[in-house]
């Protein structure tokens, strides 16, 4: 199998090829030019010499009257060396041959080109009342001149190709340094080379685009990899202290004999740790489903309204014991999952609860205009930094830095999870922190 051809060594094939072509277009209609134009040059000269011999054979109608002409006839032919002339008589027969071993011209009058072993000829052939001239004039020198400049067109022809082919490697080579570039940098990239980026102001406005798309996936990837990073220490992070206090809870149980109480008292202590351990891993496949697009809202017409009353009469209790006001206006309907969404709104009002003093109030908006529905959960507490608020969903991440074991959601779990169920049903959420408020956006298609 014949290996594939690089793109320079196709535009410089290009580039000799449509040399080629063009040069030898060129020399074509030049030789085919100087060809017309040397016959335009040997009739006129044959045409200028006919009317001469014209009146000098005026009334010679046999051998005879040629006789007494030969002497007159032959002088004026002395004075052009390269024109020669043959006459016949009516009969057909020769009469006179100025040079003998011409090549016979074709009967009849008009310019006709001769070719002899050593010599080409141009003829003319005149028809008069008892004769028939025939002008032969040598064109050798023409010839021979078109010749030579075929064979200069043949060999510009080839050193046009070849100087083309190499200056076509050379353009090429100069003009795809970019695209070199572009695979060196794109072969150099590893994890460690993330952040290295093609220089988008040195590119040719053709691959400009291809620089800025390639730098922005870069930057994705990088941004992947920061976040994978963080997330892998931090899972790390969140699974030590519960495997921890498992080792250590075990290791002390199981210092001395104990009684059937105590052994049963370390194992729910065990199995609080195992419940929030699978907690935490199942949330964790959820999030990982929704990163691949696997998590499908199961549609059905709900009012929003009741669907939040019911999540506030069950947080009314924990509401109550932290003296914290929960309040509902405005009412929608829109298609989704019951489950899901109820999931998100209580990761919400969850965290609400949370961050929310005592004596504080929680208050859930709900609005629609325009095919939009807006749900807005706001809590009043401490500002959150405006440069933070981006960060609020990325996965473990919390604004307290203390980090301590409880339930999946103090894990930094949970915004992230609302934010996937949002996005599921087509959604965007956001948080808003300013005047002592704190709020979380949610917008969706209205029913």
């Amino acid at each position: 199998m014949m290996p594939r051809l690089s793109l320079g060594a196709r535009l410089a094939l290009l580039f000799a090829a449509c040399t080629a072509v063009v040069s030898l277009l060129a020399g074509i209609l030049f030789s085919r030019a100087s060809e017309t134009h040397f016959i335009e040059l040997d009739q006129q000269l044959l045409n200028s010499r006919l009317p001469v011999l014209q009146r000098m054979l005026e009334g010679v109608h046999s051998r005879t009257d040629l006789a007494l002409r030969l002497p007159a006839l032959q002088s004026e032919l002395s004075h052009q060396s390269d024109l020669a002339l043959r006459i016949r008589g009516t009969d057909g027969e020769i009469w006179f041959d100025s040079r003998a071993g011409l090549p016979d011209a074709p009967a009849g009058p008009g310019l006709n080109t001769l070719r002899a072993e050593h010599a080409d000829y141009r003829s003319l052939g005149v028809q008069l009342p008892d004769l028939q001239l025939t002008l032969l004039l040598d064109i050798t020198h023409h010839q021979h001149f078109l010749q030579r400049m075929q064979r200069l067109i043949w060999l510009t022809v080839g050193l046009c190709a070849l100087a083309t082919a190499l200056l076509g490697v050379w353009a090429a080579r100069s003009g795809l340094r970019p695209l070199r570039q572009m695979g060196e940098i794109a072969a150099s990239v590893s994890a460690r080379s993330l952040t290295t980026r093609l220089p988008v102001g040195q590119m040719p406005v053709e691959l400009a685009e291809l620089a800025t798309a390639m730098n922005a996936m870069l930057e994705r990837l990088d941004d992947a990899f920061q976040r994978l990073s963080a997330f892998s220490a931090d899972i790390a992070h969140e699974l030590r202290t519960p495997l921890s206090n498992l080792l250590t809870h075990t290791q002390v149980t199981l210092t001395r004999p104990r009684s059937l109480d105590e052994y049963r008292e370390a194992l729910h202590g065990n199995l609080e740790e195992l419940q929030w351990m699978a907690q935490l891993v199942n949330d964790m496949l959820y999030l990982a489903k929704a990163d691949h697009g696997l998590l499908m809202p199961n549609r059905e017409p709900l009012a929003l309204h009741e669907e939040v009353d019911a999540l506030l009469e069950y947080y009314a209790p924990l509401a109550e014991d932290a003296q914290v006001r929960l309040a509902r206006h405005g009412a929608a309907t829109l298609d989704g999952d019951r489950h899901m969404l109820r999931r998100a709104l209580s990761n919400l009002l969850d965290n609400a609860l949370r961050y929310t003093a005592q004596g504080g109030d929680i208050q859930v908006g709900i609005a629609e205009s325009g095919g939009q529905l807006r749900l807005e959960v706001a809590n009043r507490g401490e500002p959150i930094d405006p440069t933070l608020l981006p960060r609020l969903f990325d996965r473990f991440y919390r604004a307290d830095p203390a980090r301590r074991a409880g339930s999946s959601e103090h894990a930094g779990l949970g915004l992230a999870i609302t934010q996937s169920i949002v996005r599921a049903h087509g959604g965007t959420l956001r948080a808003e922190s300013a005047n002592g408020w704190t709020r979380f956006i949610i917008q969706l298609p209205a029913a």
